[in-house]
């Protein structure tokens, strides 16, 4: 795996790492002032923000150089 792959995969891993992350505070916070707080929707909403986060980096990120 060559140096710039290497570069991708972390900084896209990094990306939807904070994506869930930033998914999951929102989710909690908005299904707790509905009343409505279920720990299969925070975890689904969350892994689906990961994955479109990692679908999103495929057209390319601002903190991998392009040569």
């Amino acid at each position: 795996m060559s140096t710039k792959t290497k570069d991708w995969f972390r900084a896209a891993g990094v990306r939807a790492a904070k994506t869930v992350a930033q998914t999951a505070v929102a989710t909690i916070g908005t299904a707790t002032v509905l009343g409505a707080l279920g720990w299969k929707m925070v975890i689904s909403t969350s892994a689906l923000a990961g994955i479109l986060s990692l679908l999103t980096s495929v057209a390319g990120l601002p903190e991998v150089k392009n040569e």
